[in-house]
């Protein structure tokens, strides 16, 4: 509507009407005798200066035949070129209109602005488009609320030819409808008639209701509803425009089922319980009726071991009916299930189920089987009500997914309740047995328990990938050997990992640590000791070393809690033992952690170990270190050969009274070309000027494919940087084994991942990058935090520079 003016947009006349156009009177000699004002404003001429002039004045004699045609309703006219009083050529349409009677006056020409008449010919085309092709229902009430109009769309929804139905109220084509948006009106004639009266609009009001063409399903429409008034302000009627957003809804509602199940669903390691949670989450927003049946087998921790699943007993472990949901007080636990044998007859769709191994829908019953791996551990089935429609194809679907979550958290439960107790020991306290290849360093480790029966023990390594293509670098010894130093060894492992990943520096890391370990001490043995009376506790007095090395800069900033200093050598040979602070044992707390920053060049090697390595009864600490110096600086070795080295010297014959730890580094660099970055100012066009510079670069790097992904992501980091913090930006891109994009600023707090409602206007940014990348997170610094993120390449892409 931008092209016209308020009188012209409100003026349907089309551009050849005598009332609009240019006209011209011309004799049988084709000379001008009269010439109107609109033709004065089209070409220029002034009555005076026209008139008694021949046509061929101001239009040329033939038609232009390489224009595109007229529109249909102008079909017989022509298209001339004609000459403005200055000069210029204006494209017009021409019609030639007969003049009766005797008089001088032949012909009168209508002319007009070609332009204006595409113009016109798509304006007509849209209103066409509007009542024949939209998928948008409209329609058209008069002041008594009235159907005098609809488009075919709305006719295409009653489900009978427009003249069926003309003349009917909505409330008597929906009389079963009511709008589900709150705070407004709940009927359509309450809201139609508050639009007449007060010329307020009522727009994206959800209504609910059973079409006359599908009276068997609930539809939902998005509504708007304006007033119609003539130019002279005479109210005429109402129009409704609606469109059907059904099965969109049914997304929303299935997402939310699925975000509600995945809340719900395995949070306790319970077989019962997560059998439980399913038929909560399913009732009674997608089912009637939810039972689970379990094989006997399932519930003992076993695997059902016949081949024939229609062959194993089954026991009802969970049932649940939307009455019963009714009936229940809000956060009331369900009742527990009587657990009984349950056969099911041949051919009904359970024994169809468990027989094929796949899902069965009959009619308003669906039975979905367990299956976790190979093993069917059971079936679940969701019944509707007489007379509910049936499921979908995409309600199946997510039966399906629902189904395949609750047999993958039946199976963790069954692992659990089998092994528990060796798991509680060991699950999680074992060392790495392979530690993948980082781009920051090279590395090489040993690893000798003290405790050579079982394998395991106090000390312990860790290599661990951090954001900006650093590396977390761990060493740790827990007094005492065995089982019990192992499990000890292995909550404190997976804190410090924990810890690590969320980007923690070495003294925060350390502090946190020691807290965790003083209220574990506490809280598991109390202030009285342990049972026997006794003060021991083989987390206190445990050492750890934690060190961050950055590839870009060359690094490395350090800490340590009462461990043993790392060993650096240099590329030329030269070997030191860092003065860094050495800080308290964890558990001891009160006292503080110090950090040290050094710089290593390419190549530089960085020994982390623990005393057992250079520390026995028959041998001085001190000399100890020098046997550790002196191997590695042999410059010429492979970091396995001085593992193997160090181990032979300090540790003949491979046994030691204490558990050994050796983890060997030698330091990378990033080249230039696989790191890009740039400071923009904290303004709003600093997420225009991103998406530039990553588009750029990504070309620059053969990643076109990631374009579009990697412009929305920085485009939000930048934005939420420049709403929230204040000071430049800097902008980082680092092509590594993935593309990290890194977006630091002056601020300290950091932006939480949360859920957007329906009506929220925001909020959404931070949830759609954490869908789109592969990881993403927050480090602080002294002048401020990062927001990273990070992208795989894509298949065809190197994972590598």
């Amino acid at each position: 509507m931008t092209a016209w003016n308020a009188e012209q947009s409100a003026d349907f006349r089309g551009p050849l009407d005598v009332t609009r156009a240019a006209t011209v009177v011309v004799d049988a000699q084709d000379t001008v005798i009269g010439w109107s004002p609109a033709a004065e404003r089209l070409l220029g001429y002034q009555p005076h200066e026209i008139v008694g002039r021949p046509v061929a004045t101001f239009l040329s004699p033939a038609p232009t035949p390489s224009m595109l045609p007229l529109p249909s309703q102008f079909r017989g006219n022509e298209i001339r070129v004609a000459r403005h009083r200055d000069g210029r050529e204006l494209i017009v349409a021409i019609a030639v209109c007969p003049l009766p009677g005797s008089g001088t006056a032949e012909h009168l020409l209508v002319a007009t602005n070609l332009k204006d008449l595409r113009l016109w010919e798509t304006r007509l085309a849209l209103l066409h488009g509007l009542a024949t092709q939209s998928p948008v229902g409209l329609a058209i009430y008069d002041t008594d609320l009235r159907l005098t109009w609809c488009n075919a769309a709305y006719e295409q929804e009653i489900g009978r030819p427009f003249t069926e139905f003309r003349g009917f109220r909505a409330d008597e084509l929906y009389s079963e409808g009511k709008f589900v948006t709150k705070g407004h009106p709940p009927t359509l004639d309450a809201v139609m008639r508050h639009v007449l009266d007060t010329g307020e609009p009522f727009l994206d009001l959800h209504f609910q209701g059973r079409p006359p063409s599908d009276p068997e399903r609930d539809h939902l429409w998005s509504c708007s509803y304006y007033r119609l008034q003539d130019t002279d302000g005479h109210i005429f009627g109402v129009c409704e425009d609606a469109f059907d957003i059904t099965d969109r809804y049914e997304a929303q509602r299935r997402l939310a089922l699925l975000v509600e199940a995945g809340r719900g669903i395995g949070t306790a390691l319970d077989v019962m319980v997560t059998a439980e949670k399913i038929t909560e989450v399913a009732v009674p927003e997608f089912a009637a009726t939810v039972t689970v049946d379990l094989s006997r087998a399932v519930l003992e921790g076993e695997v059902p071991t016949t081949n024939d699943p229609a062959a194993m007993s089954l026991v009802r472990v969970a049932r649940r009916s939307a009455e019963e949901a009714e009936q229940e007080e809000p956060g009331q636990q369900p009742p527990l299930v009587n657990q009984s044998s349950v056969e099911y007859p041949s051919d009904s769709p359970q024994d169809r189920c468990l027989s094929s191994g796949g899902l069965v829908l009959d009619e308003t019953v669906l039975v979905v089987p367990l299956r976790a791996g190979n093993s069917t551990l059971g079936l679940v089935t969701f019944t509707r009500g007489t007379g509910s429609a049936t499921f979908d194809s995409g309600e199946v679907a997510l039966a399906d997914e629902l189904a395949a979550r609750t047999a993958v958290s039946i199976d963790n439960a069954r692992r659990f309740t089998r092994e528990r107790t060796a798991s509680l020991a060991l699950q999680h306290q074992l060392l790495p047995q392979h530690v993948p290849e980082q781009s920051a360093v090279d590395l090489a480790y040993r690893y000798l328990p003290a405790d050579d029966v079982t394998g395991v023990g106090g000390d312990w390594f860790d290599v661990i990938p951090l954001s900006g293509a650093r590396v977390g670098l761990v060493v740790g010894d827990v007094v005492g050997h065995g089982l019990q130093a192992a499990a000890t060894m292995g909550r404190l492992r997976t804190t410090v990992r924990a810890f690590a990943q969320m980007d923690m520096d070495p003294v925060e890391l350390l502090s946190r640590l020691d807290d965790l370990v003083g209220q574990s001490a506490e809280e598991q043995w109390g202030e009285t000791g342990t049972p026997d009376g006794t003060d021991v506790d083989v987390t206190t007095g445990a050492t750890c070393l934690y060190a961050v090395y950055d590839p870009i800069s060359r690094r490395c900033l350090m800490a340590r809690a009462g461990h043993l200093p790392p060993a650096v050598v240099e590329p030329d040979g030269r070997l030191s033992f860092p003065d860094l602070p050495a800080g308290p044992p964890l558990g001891l707390g009160g006292l503080p952690f110090e950090s040290m920053e050094i710089e290593l060049p390419v190549g530089s090697l960085l020994a982390l170990f623990t005393d057992g390595l250079v520390e026995a009864r028959s041998r001085d600490i001190d000399l100890g270190l020098d046997t550790l110096g002196r191997v590695l600086s042999d410059r010429h070795a492979s970091l396995e050969e001085l593992c193997d080295r160090a181990v032979a010297e300090l540790l003949p014959g491979g046994t030691t009274a204490d558990d050994t730890a050796l983890l060997l580094v030698r330091t990378r660099e990033l080249d230039t070309s696989q790191v890009a970055e740039w400071e923009l100012p904290a303004e709003p066009v600093a997420a225009g000027q991103s998406r530039d510079l990553a588009t750029e670069q990504l070309h620059h790097w053969g990643l076109e494919e990631l374009s579009f992904t990697t412009e929305l992501v920085v485009s939000e980091l930048v934005t939420n940087a420049v709403r929230y913090a204040e000071g430049p930006l800097h902008v980082r891109f680092i092509r590594d084994r993935t593309l990290l994009c890194e977006v630091t600023d002056t601020a300290h707090t950091s932006p939480h991942l949360r859920h957007s409602g329906e009506d929220d206007e925001g909020g959404r940014g931070l949830f759609i990058v954490a869908q789109l990348v592969q990881r993403w997170g927050t480090r602080y610094s002294r002048s401020g935090k990062t927001i990273w993120t990070e992208q795989a390449f894509p298949a065809t892409g190197s994972d590598h520079p």
